[in-house]
């Protein structure tokens, strides 16, 4: 498909569900490549199912944004995995992205906590920088 293409249906699809900025439907494009190509190098080349895309996802957020990924996911109008599958069925009834009949966006309801799987992993890490002597 081409990029001009693409570019319609997405503007068709933000036209019709503005809940989420065309930078989320960026992101998961990205995010389902991403998660693709991890499957390959596991020797798994096939159809990901939903549980799968959001681990995806995760990953590559916290790879691409670090520290602020809850904040880019906010700013974009993302707040919950449910709102990930939105986003990937808006995509699919676009044919932007592919389906099989036992995919549906139940798929994605309570897949994890944004606040864990986004926060909890900075807040945990040891500090990188070690606190110079002579400061409290």
């Amino acid at each position: 498909m081409k990029h001009e293409q693409q570019q319609q249906r997405l503007d068709k699809i933000i036209k019709e569900d503005p809940r989420f900025k065309r930078d989320a439907y960026l992101f998961v494009s990205e995010a389902v490549a991403y998660t693709m190509a991890k499957l390959r190098e596991e020797g798994v080349p096939r159809h990901i199912t939903g549980q799968e895309l959001l681990d995806g996802i995760r990953e590559h957020a916290l790879e691409t944004f670090g520290p602020l990924t809850l904040d880019v996911l906010q700013d974009w109008g993302v707040g919950s995995c449910e709102d990930f599958g939105a986003i990937v069925f808006n995509m699919v009834e676009h044919s932007l992205l592919g389906a099989s009949d036992e995919d549906s966006p139940e798929d994605f309801t309570g897949g994890y906590d944004f606040h864990e799987a986004f926060l909890k992993p900075f807040l945990d890490a040891p500090d990188p920088l070690p606190t110079p002597p002579g400061i409290t």
